[in-house]
């Protein structure tokens, strides 16, 4: 069978191509042959093949006719035809590309390549360049033609045109928004938002491979927000096997242990339908997995501990020799599951349906379909999933079966099978335990559907125990989620204690990622893909309440307990059913369905709060009239029904009509919007970390809050640098997203002294490295190695010209040359000395413990170095020196008044020589003022011998006399200009951490 029209002829319009590529490249025009498909009452022509001239396009089309028109024969319509052309024309297209981008990969151009970026961004070394493209970056209107190099951690650009230069870096964990765009000027370009400001790119070729790995880089890196362990898997190696091996797993839900291996077009021989169907048969480790060339027609999942010996090795070996005639045979390894369609026939006599009444009878029936569906499709693990399921699935799944339905379709079945005892293990291992996670657990045993008798009773409150604790024990990171027991208590209903809890797993870990933890980011990114569809699908609601954020907010229990929450239990059943086989998709179409159906009173409603009774008399009249539960049940769970006005909604019904109207969302379309969304979503809950932050730490210190908001990035960015490149960092091995705000990101030493560096007020002091451990000392309180942003401010504000007052700066730096304190403090004290902290009057300076001629002698040293290069150098050291020396002369003359009774000679020359010996090492730490010369805060040999002259200074000694020197207080409170020392940190981190 032909197509309808296959042609070729000349094209002489050019197309108008948004990037400077075009104008540069000769051979960036359009082929002036081409070979066109076309469908019967289509107004869609598809672009099969072009040529520069006429003998090439005839090749095409030989090629065409010996390659492709001779199979067309096999299919029945029309549509299959073009399907089964884009198909392989698609698969031909990738198969060039694959080709082409390995000749590309030439090592010696790679290695070029490399070095330009590390010389053009000056990155550290072990920043990791994944590839790079010759793109255009657009300035407004303007295109700037350069290079595009993506690595593990940045993206970046690079371009030198006409003595312009353009240097762009953003860190993957930047990004707020990464999509592809058309407008008037380009045909499709790349956006990227990051820190507010907008970029496009826009290249001639390869512009969707970009997209798909720059996708997948900021997907790995905005997962390290809140996975530390995500910093363990490297990015830069396996990115589109990663990828593949993802969707794989997703589709077929499959162990996420399992990775895709091998792909190959085949042909599948469907023996319900006699007919074979075009598709892709893919292998991992232990299944042979098959799916029709759209995914919904049919797809079936062969365990390899289920094949028969032998058969399945020999047809891997027969599709690797002749891949495009493959035909894929399942078996039943168990024949007794297979059941005769006449055998179907007489479940129950006629006779029987006078003794049944009308519910059961119904459920009998269904019974009946699925027993006639199995003979057909097969039973178990290597069922057919087709359209039919799909159907059977819409009517509803018979009580006696969910159980087994359940287990199938989420995958949770090969689970089980492939870890035998283990559920038995962690209950065992689990039991007594105490944790965060019991006590919650504990907590909500009670809550989990009171109504329903099986939780009534000791038996029913006991497994559901087991089943929480022990996930809580396999998945210390998820723990126990609220919502998890809700869920957990409806399979219990349906499944064994075992197969509830293989259940949870594959809820929590596969087919709901991310829900199920302290910020339950997956449930926010499927409102947001929610929200999208509410936009596309109700453009009515959309006009009259332009804040969808109402709809998020009120349908976040729906997705959170897949409806259990506000449906009764016989009902929401049902909706559960669909999630199982159809996913998050199913949720969905659902969601949609409600508002629809209340579109009218939606629109007329006045406030959010009249909204929430619509939606909730709504779900109260929700009724299951096939549901064969006992009237108790029925009635506990219709609890609030008497007092709803709104007509009854049979939940079969409204499903069926989720299916009919939205059905057409694809799984892929929900996939990719979830990627969309998810760096809006996760990016927006740091930002109101940050806005939290920032509004605790401004009540302490004199920053501005714009100047915060800059601190802190600048202090997110310095605690990434060391994750990005140093795996037993003290900050990654700390961080924890489910800290308290302030905890979240912290610093070691080393990375707090580079950040220190970037940020002091003193320009040319020569012992810095010194000060930014005495400093880190100071403030780190617990003593646990770390400091949070809420020290790091506080060390900032009360530095030398910096916005403190002149009291509180010379407090801070007195402070430092005090004997640090006393070792480590474990959690519960560290808690009690925070809340201490609260509790109590602020410090005074009465309440500064004396400094002693050692540490006085230190603190000089320090005045000296700061002052160091600063335009009034020399009258600075000498205020000093007169400081010090008045200071030492003072306490000479106490210490005699105190000593009446010793012998004046001997005092006196005992005391002379000790403040002469203090002036001459102060004298020669004015002179040295090296890092090594700086020594200990309390280091004996750092004055004089202290065993025979004890003396010692009060703060407001030392305050007293310094104000006497109006030089010293105009350096102390001379201002700095804060904006451009952090604008001027901002180019330098990456620099600096690259020098280190």
């Amino acid at each position: 069978m032909r197509p309808s029209l296959w042609s070729a002829h000349p094209q002489t319009l050019g197309l108008l191509v948004g990037t400077l590529d075009t104008v540069l490249d000769s051979t960036s025009k359009v082929a002036p042959y081409r070979i066109l498909h076309h469908t019967p009452d289509s107004q869609v022509y598809w672009s099969i093949a072009c040529g520069v001239t006429k003998e090439e396009i005839v090749q095409h089309w030989e090629w065409l006719q010996q390659n492709i028109m001779r199979t067309l024969s096999v299919f029945d319509s029309s549509e299959d035809i073009t399907s089964f052309v884009q198909g392989k024309i698609r698969g031909l297209i990738a198969e060039e590309g694959k080709t082409s981008l390995v000749l590309e990969e030439d090592p010696e151009k790679f290695r070029e390549a490399l070095l330009r970026f590390e010389k053009w961004f000056e990155l550290p070394p072990m920043e990791k360049l994944v590839t790079y493209y010759s793109c255009s970056y657009w300035r407004g209107k303007v295109p700037c033609q350069g290079w595009l190099y993506l690595s593990t951690n940045f993206l970046c650009f690079y371009s030198y045109l006409l003595g312009a230069e353009v240097k762009l870096i953003i860190s993957w964990d930047e990004v707020w928004r990464l999509e592809k765009t058309s407008n008037v000027i380009l045909t499709e370009s790349i956006h990227v938002l990051a820190h507010g400001e907008d970029h496009y790119f826009s290249m001639l070729m390869h512009l969707n491979e970009t997209f798909v790995i720059m996708e997948q880089l900021a997907d790995y890196s905005v997962k390290r927000l809140f996975d530390k362990e995500s910093f363990q898997r490297e990015p830069a190696l396996g990115l589109e096997a990663h990828a593949k091996s993802e969707q794989f797993r997703t589709f077929f839900r499959l162990p996420k242990e399992e990775n895709l291996l091998e792909v190959h077009e085949s042909f599948l021989w469907v023996p319900f339908s006699h007919f074979n169907t075009l598709g892709k048969i893919c292998l991992s480790e232990n299944y042979l997995c098959f799916a029709s060339q759209d995914g919904s027609q049919c797809h079936v999942i062969i365990p390899m501990r289920e094949a028969i010996r032998g058969e399945c090795q020999s047809l891997i070996n027969h599709f690797e020799d002749n891949p495009e005639d493959v035909t894929l045979m399942v078996g039943q390894k168990d024949s007794s599951k297979a059941v005769s369609t006449e055998a179907l026939m007489t479940v129950f006599h006629p006779q029987d349906v006078e003794n049944l009444e009308p519910k059961m009878l119904k459920e009998k029936m269904k019974e009946q379909s699925w027993n006639i569906h199995f003979s057909e499709y097969g039973r178990g693990t290597s069922m057919f999933f087709t359209r039919k399921t799909r159907d059977l699935i819409v009517r509803g799944v018979p009580e006696a079966l969910r159980g087994e339905l359940w287990m199938l379709f989420s995958g949770a079945v090969n689970d089980m099978a492939t870890h035998p005892g283990y559920y038995s293990d962690l209950v065992e291992q689990s039991l007594g335990t105490s944790t965060l996670a019991t006590d919650e657990i504990e907590r909500d045993l009670h809550r989990s559907l009171p109504e329903h008798p099986a939780f009534q009773s000791d038996t029913g409150i006991s497994a559901l125990r087991r089943v929480l604790t022990a996930y809580a024990y396999r998945n210390p990171k998820i723990g126990y989620c609220q919502a998890m027991n809700i869920l957990t208590s409806v399979l219990l209903l349906y499944a064994k204690e075992e197969e509830a809890f293989w259940l949870l797993v594959a809820v929590c870990e596969r087919m709901l990622p991310d829900y199920f933890n302290r910020r339950i980011i997956g449930a926010l990114v499927d409102q947001a893909v929610f929200e999208d569809l509410i936009r596309e699908n109700l453009p009515q609601l959309v006009e009259h309440m332009t804040d969808l954020s109402f709809f998020s907010s009120v349908s976040l229990s729906w997705f959170l307990t897949l409806f259990i929450s506000v449906l009764p239990i016989e009902s929401a059943v049902n909706v559960v059913d669909c999630f199982f086989y159809d996913g998050i998709k199913a949720i969905l179409q659902l969601g949609l369905t409600v508002l629809d159906y209340n579109l009218g009173a939606l629109i007329s409603c006045q406030d959010d709060a009249e909204a929430v009774t619509i939606l909730n008399k709504f779900f109260d009249s929700v009724t299951n009239k096939d549901s064969p539960l006992p009237s108790t049940v029925q009635q506990a769970s219709a609890g609030n029904n008497d007092r709803a006005s709104h007509p009854k909604v049979d939940i079969s019904e409204l499903i069926r009509e989720a299916y009919e109207k939205y059905g057409n969302i694809r799984t892929e379309e929900v996939e990719s919007s979830r990627k969309r969304n998810k760096l809006h979503v996760i990016q927006t809950l740091e930002d109101t970390t940050k806005q939290n932050v920032i509004r605790v730490v401004t009540q302490e210190v004199q920053f501005s809050a714009s100047h915060l908001d800059s601190i802190y990035n600048l202090f997110k960015r310095q605690h990434f640098l060391c994750c990005y490149w140093t795996m037993k960092s003290p900050a990654l091995l700390h961080h924890d997203p489910s800290l308290a705000y302030l905890e979240q990101y912290q610093l070691g030493f080393q990375q707090f002294s580079t950040l220190f560096s970037l940020l002091e007020p003193w320009a040319f002091c020569t012992s810095k490295s010194t000060l930014s451990l005495w400093v880190f000392r100071l403030i780190d309180e617990n003593q646990d190695g770390l400091v949070n942003f809420k020290e790091f401010c506080f060390a900032l504000g009360e530095l030398p010209r910096s916005l403190g007052s002149f009291t509180n700066k010379l407090k801070f730096l007195f402070k430092l040359h005090l004997p640090p304190g006393r070792g480590k403090v474990d959690l519960q004290a560290y808690l009690k000395q925070w809340q201490n902290e609260i509790l109590r009057k602020e410090e005074t300076i009465k309440d500064l413990p004396r400094i002693n001629q050692s540490q006085f002698i230190q603190f000089s040293k320090t005045l000296y170095n700061i002052f160091h290069g600063d335009p009034e150098e020399e009258s600075l050291y000498r205020a000093v020196a007169h400081v010090t020396s008045l200071l030492l002369r003072m306490e000479e003359v106490g210490r005699r008044l105190q000593e009446p009774t010793s012998p004046s000679g001997s005092t006196k020359s005992a005391d002379t020589v000790a403040a002469a010996t203090a002036e001459e090492e102060l004298s020669a730490g004015k002179a040295s003022t090296s890092p090594g010369s700086s020594g200990s805060r309390n280091s004996p040999d750092a004055g004089v011998d202290l065993t025979e002259t004890q003396w010692s200074f009060s703060f407001e000694q030392v305050l007293a006399s310094l104000l006497n020197e109006p030089t010293i207080v105009r350096f102390f409170e001379r201002p700095v200009d804060v904006h451009t020392k952090l604008g001027q940190a901002r180019v330098s981190q990456l620099k600096l951490k690259a020098n280190k």
